[in-house]
């Protein structure tokens, strides 16, 4: 049996190609902003793979130390780690910053770890180059999304560091490449004032009316002593022994400790339930709108193309061709152009995706709902141009 649909194709193919190429870049970017949600996800996920951690300590009633901030002493590691089921503890601090590399900066967390403590949570693992960090200050490691090299120098706050090893995927849940320096030095980034600062707060406590009575030279001390210490780290690591639950681990230190502990069930569903949430709206609403453009589209292209053949289907009807044929038609040219859109969107979102800034993570589940939703909108899309169709008199292929 000769395709109608596919003979009216091959009549204007030019233009259909031409249409279904415009469509297909359309759908690309749908496709890409999908992407852009699914790396965001994956972002989040591999934060906490890499942390190595079953649980997350953090001060009392915060969401730390990824969605708010968190501080905590330094040295409640310590009491933490003599809990039942504790097998390893490390105390960690974060600080999303620019790093300066020569003229340049890059977006990049900033994370303090243990030099030399390598199979703890929290470190750099599966280094591609180089070596861990082994001294107290100015060595990094680096991921080589960061684009820094083996020996280069960079600068954070006030010092300067080498980068002494290269990681690969260790991210934020923002996406931002990770720079791993010696704990200390990190506490001195993230807590310790500057000098004009730590000035102005000795003025204002000498200033203090209270410190002028016996033994306040002692008390002043004290204070500044205090006000000046960097003694804080963001998040307690653990990672638990594997006979025990993490509840059972979490409960002793939130009653005891008056911490906030999370397990990664927990931590995951503040990443991605909290922290993204309102991203992943924003990309759902641009999709539907996608969707309705793309409708849009495909309905004015099949109604134009319609109405430039109502004589050819008058006289499809008058030797007897009936509507359902007539309609399957309009569908089927529906659909093919649906299909041209697709292989064209696909191909294209799957080339622009790497230079992309952020990680665009194209799945497959995603793209055979796309080619699903692309048919099924086709389809509707066809209704306005079959409607027109049917309604076409047969007289008018005689007509003048």
């Amino acid at each position: 049996m000769i395709s109608l649909a596919g003979r009216d194709i091959l009549h204007s193919w030019g233009k259909f190609v031409l249409t279904g190429v415009g469509l297909g870049l359309l759908i690309g970017v749908t496709l890409t902003m999908a992407g852009v949600y699914r790396g965001m996800v994956d972002d989040a996920r591999a934060l906490l793979d890499n942390s190595g951690a079953d649980l997350w300590v953090v001060q009392r009633e915060t969401l730390g130390p990824y969605a708010e901030p968190s501080s905590l002493p330094d040295d409640v590691f310590h009491t933490i780690a003599t809990v039942p089921g504790v097998a390893q503890a490390a105390n960690v601090t974060y600080l999303t910053m620019q790093i300066r590399r020569g003229d340049q900066d890059v977006r990049g967390m900033v994370v303090g770890v243990a030099p030399g403590d390598h199979g703890a949570p929290g470190q750099p693992d599966h280094l591609v180059a180089g070596r861990h960090i082994t001294r107290g200050h100015y060595e990094a490691v680096a991921d080589i999304a960061t684009g820094f090299g083996l020996g280069d120098r960079i600068s954070i706050r006030r010092h300067e560091y080498r980068v002494v090893g290269l990681t690969r995927r260790m991210v934020s849940s923002g996406g931002d490449p990770m720079v791993f320096i010696p704990l200390k030095d990190a506490q001195e980034a993230q807590f310790l004032k500057d000098n004009d600062a730590v000035l102005g707060q000795r003025r204002r406590t000498a200033a203090n009316p209270v410190l002028d009575r016996p033994g306040g030279s002692e008390v002043a001390d004290a204070m500044i002593a205090a006000q000046e210490s960097n003694h804080f780290v963001n998040a307690v690591l653990l990672r638990i022994d594997s006979h025990f639950a993490p509840e059972e681990v979490a409960q002793p230190i939130r009653r005891w400790q008056r911490l906030q502990v999370y397990t990664r069930e927990q931590m995951e569903t503040i990443l991605i339930g909290k922290l993204i949430a309102t991203s992943a709206r924003q990309i759902g609403m641009f999709l539907v709108i996608l969707a309705i453009v793309s409708a849009a589209i495909v309905a004015f292209i099949i109604y134009t193309m319609t109405l430039g053949k109502i004589r050819e289907i008058a006289v499809l009807k008058l030797i007897g061709t009936t509507n359902r044929t007539i309609a399957g038609m309009i569908l089927q040219q529906a659909l093919g152009l649906g299909l041209i859109g697709f292989a064209v969107g696909k191909v294209s979102a799957t080339i622009w995706a790497p230079y992309f800034p952020k990680y665009v993570l194209l799945e497959n589940a995603d793209s055979l709902r796309g080619l699903a939703a692309v048919l099924v909108i086709c389809a509707l899309a066809s209704v306005l141009a079959i409607n027109a169709a049917l309604r076409v008199d047969p007289a008018e292929a005689v007509g003048g």
